[in-house]
């Protein structure tokens, strides 16, 4: 398919993270500066490791990093790389954000996603493709179809409401298709970052209001109402309040587009505080298309200081009825009434019997939509934790949510058949047939939000992820379709010991760390720190590579169990900086562990203030090795497979003014450190690894991908040619079947075949190299080689000295498949160091030999 994309700038977009199973950010009072809350929220915690220590940062970054990342993927095409494998899960949906149907196609259907861009059926939900994800900012805020013109869709990027990470990362504006998503243009309002709702003249596409809340983490001029006259080249801002008030809802009657509803929404967020409401919250109509507006007061709560989001309602089939909900509260936009206006709007009438207070739970700035019935006007929903629906114009309501996931965000009745509804929550889309009495869930759609991955090492078919919103999730064969809840909550760290996959730990947010004895069936709580202790939203937990019955777990000090989790004991004191200000206690934490394979009692550990620790006493004593480290978020510490005092350490945050390094290496433990980012974008890297068996061979995950590199870091190139601008947060490597895992923040978990890269041996290849060893090594005379042959081939076993001259042919016959046991005779060469080289049917291996 083809994509034209048009936009001058380009801006990663992800939105996410909720809270535990409901979403439910907990209410905090107001600290500090007056009607602020300045108690950190877990979901502070994307946007926190990448402005980290700043508390901001530059967008111009994140354009040149998705130029470089686009050039980077041209070369991988020219290079006819490998594309990514889906692993899904299909069957477990992510955060949809909004849905358009076409008016008089049933079957086709717009899903807009919170990070994973818009995906398009036209089969009635069978089948999936998507068709916005490389052209601009994939969080996407409003999708609109122009009634008089179907094929013409308007896509808003930036989700609008209120959660943390949707001001970290941000929209780029409007982008507008004319062929039913097949291609796009990019038209503008580049600094708009939320879209709340596009509103499009039913007679004429060229028409369109777009109500724009602006920068969340900071104030700016570019929100309120914006109007295009000319179908998106031209854009007029019409309604403006304030650089803190954004529009955060538009509704045109039908009848007669001239009329023009939009509701205003006060909001600022700044690093460990919000005031999500104001006096300037209210409701406007214009009778001219925009170009005058009066303030509707009669009948709605007097704006105020705890005036919250507001959303807003037509109805199609009586345009003269309005609906209007309110939220107060400034910290939790709480639900403060149903208003109903059977005159266009001059009055208003609270109506609902108070059976829905509870809709938003505490956090009604991340809801709030109403839907009406297009053919009758008593029937309508309010959106929040629940699907809350009223057939008798909004005074009684009952929960509709039934078979349903919570957190409703979408939902939409098809104008010519009010039996076809589609709703969008936290859990996927669901599609009901006869009017909302059943609700089927929609498969196919790939847009999960995942921290983690893991791959089984013994069973590589069985792979688990955790997830937002739903949990750790797995698959036991390998299939897309067929995951599975084994933990519920915010899913994040999973490990499977590799020597006995009955043994699962997960865990969900602030370390709650679960085991399962039974391949993930059955899990049961087993630690959570001391009360004392701070634990990060994604608390690491590491299976020691030597002997995975001895488990790591970092709060601000790092803790060991060596019985698989029954008995934890602390081995550190507080290895950070302190508290943070804020009085937090899920920052100032510990987010990396590594344990040197080849010494476990070399550990490395990072954290979130920027520092890096290092025992090599198994705990007893620890030395802070940050110095000469940029003071960042550390993401992730990894050791080379071979030498402990080798380790590379991966940074969050972008570039300010100055080059800042994302990778960098230590050769001595901690002493001295090299930059190894060469030419990778100045964006957050989320994960490294390093392969077991050629340690030069790294790969990373950042903001928009990931990249390879096979000399150590001396050159990267992104890995494979359809990866989408998304944020990867997570690697897993399966050294034996030669695949890499990547969890995403927005289109699930997709697998590559590294064995197509040429530094990778094949299975065969390693299979060969891992069973070849040289006994006894050092040699004084005689010494044996002991390999495997997967099958029976003629060979050499030749030894060369250091500059790689032969000295001698030890063998040249016929190797037998399976094991082979050959003597080898030193005692005529002078004591030194000698190659082995082991050739035998297209595999060869090469080892040292010290002569005594």
């Amino acid at each position: 398919m083809k994509k034209d994309s048009r936009h001058p700038i380009l801006v990663l977009v992800l939105l996410a993270f909720l809270y535990w199973n409901c979403s439910n950010e907990p209410a905090i009072s107001p600290q500090g500066e007056e009607g602020f809350s300045s108690k950190n929220l877990p979901h502070e915690w994307m946007f926190a490791q990448r402005a980290y220590p700043d508390n901001h940062f530059d967008k111009t970054a994140i354009n040149d990093a998705y130029r470089i990342t686009q050039l980077a993927k041209e070369a991988a095409r020219n290079r006819n790389e490998e594309e990514w494998e889906p692993v899904g899960p299909t069957n477990i949906g992510g955060r949809i954000t909004d849905i358009a149907l076409h008016p008089t196609d049933q079957g086709i259907i717009y899903a807009g996603t919170s990070v994973g861009g818009i995906f398009k059926t036209t089969d009635g939900g069978d089948n999936w493709e998507v068709v916005f994800e490389d052209e601009g900012a994939i969080s996407i805020g409003n999708i609109a179809l122009a009634p008089s013109s179907p094929n013409v869709v308007y896509a808003g990027s930036g989700e609008a409401n209120g959660s943390a990470t949707s001001g970290a990362f941000f929209g780029d504006g409007i982008y507008k298709s004319t062929d039913g998503g097949e291609n796009w243009e990019y038209k503008g309002l580049e600094n708009s970052q939320h879209i709340g709702r596009i509103a499009i003249d039913p007679a004429n596409a060229d028409r369109a209001y777009v109500a724009a809340m602006g920068t969340l983490y900071g104030k700016n001029e570019e929100r309120g109402l914006y109007r295009t006259l000319d179908g998106g080249d031209n854009w007029e801002k019409v309604l403006y309040l304030s650089d803190s008030t954004g529009c955060i809802d538009v509704a045109l009657n039908p009848q007669n587009a001239d009329i023009v509803y939009a509701a205003t929404w006060e909001r600022i967020r700044m690093p460990w505080q919000r005031r999500y409401g104001g006096a300037t919250s209210r409701i406007y109509r214009s009778f001219d298309g925009g170009d005058n507006w009066e303030l509707l007061t009669d009948g709605l709560p007097q704006s105020n200081e705890s005036t919250g989001k507001i959303g807003l309602a037509i109805s199609p089939s009586e345009p003269n009825i309005l609906y209007a909900c309110y939220t107060t509260n400034v910290i939790t936009n709480q639900f403060d009434g149903i208003y109903k206006s059977t005159d266009a709007g001059t009055s208003w009438q609270r109506i609902d019997d108070g059976s829905i207070d509870n809709v938003f739970s505490s956090f009604g700035w991340f809801f709030g939509n109403l839907r009406v019935n297009p053919l009758t006007s008593d029937d309508l929903y309010c959106l929040g934790l629940i699907a809350a629906r009223s057939l008798d114009g909004g005074m009684s309501w009952d929960n509709v949510t039934s078979n349903m996931h919570v957190d409703f965000h979408a939902l939409e009745i098809h104008p010519q058949n009010p039996d076809f509804i589609v709703a969008g929550n936290d859990g996927g889309l669901y599609i009901s047939q006869n009017g909302g009495a059943d609700w089927a869930h929609v498969k196919g759609i790939a847009n999960n939000m995942l921290y983690n991955c893991e791959i089984d090492q013994l069973q590589p078919e069985r792979i688990f992820a955790g997830a937002q919103d739903q949990g750790t999730i797995r698959t036991p064969t390998g299939s897309t379709d067929d995951f599975e809840k084994i933990l519920g909550g915010d899913g994040f760290q999973v490990l499977v010991d590799p020597t006995d996959n009955n043994f699962v730990f997960a865990e969900f947010q602030f370390g709650n760390l679960y085991r399962s004895e039974f391949g993930g069936d059955n899990m049961e709580f087993i630690f959570n720190a001391d009360p004392q202790d701070r634990t990060n939203w994604n608390t690491p937990i590491l299976l020691a590579p030597d002997n995975p019955t001895t488990i790591y777990y970092g709060a601000q000090r790092l803790y060991r169990s060596t019985d698989r989790g029954d008995n934890f004991m602390p081995i550190s004191n507080d290895l950070t900086d302190g508290q943070h200000p804020s009085g937090s206690f899920s920052y100032g934490t510990i987010t990396t562990i590594a344990v040197a394979p080849s010494d476990p009692q070399t550990i490395y550990v990072g954290t979130d203030d920027g520092n890096v620790q290092v025992t090599f006493s198994g705990g007893d004593n620890w030395q802070n090795i940050s110095e000469g480290l940029p003071d960042r978020y550390v993401t992730q510490v990894a050791t080379s497979p071979t030498d402990p005092l080798t380790a590379y350490v991966t940074l969050s945050g972008y570039r300010s003014i100055d080059y800042l390094p994302h990778v960098l290496t230590t050769t001595d433990g901690g002493e001295h450190w090299s930059d190894i980012s060469a030419n990778l974008p100045e964006i957050p890297i989320n994960d490294i690894i390093v392969h077991p068996d050629f340690p030069g061979l790294l790969f990373i995950a950042n903001d928009m991908g990931v990249w390879f590199s096979e000399n150590n870091g001396g050159e990267w190139k992104i890995l494979g040619t359809n990866m989408p601008f998304t944020v990867v947060n997570d690697l897993d490597l399966h050294a034996d079947e030669a695949f890499l895992l990547a969890a995403t923040f927005g289109r699930s978990m997709l697998k590559y075949d590294i064995s197509t890269l040429g530094a990778v041996p094949t299975k065969e290849q390693l299979s060969f190299q891992r069973s070849l060893n040289i006994y006894p090594n050092p040699v004084l005379g005689f010494t044996k080689i002991i390999f495997e042959m997967p099958r029976g081939e003629k060979g050499k076993i030749e030894v060369f000295n250091l500059n790689g001259s032969l000295l001698k042919t030890m063998a040249d016959q016929y190797f037998l498949q399976g094991k082979n046991e050959v003597e080898i005779d030193f005692s005529g060469l002078p004591s030194g160091m000698y190659l082995v080289r082991l050739a035998a049917g297209g595999l060869v291996f090469t080892k040292k030999v010290v002569k005594n």
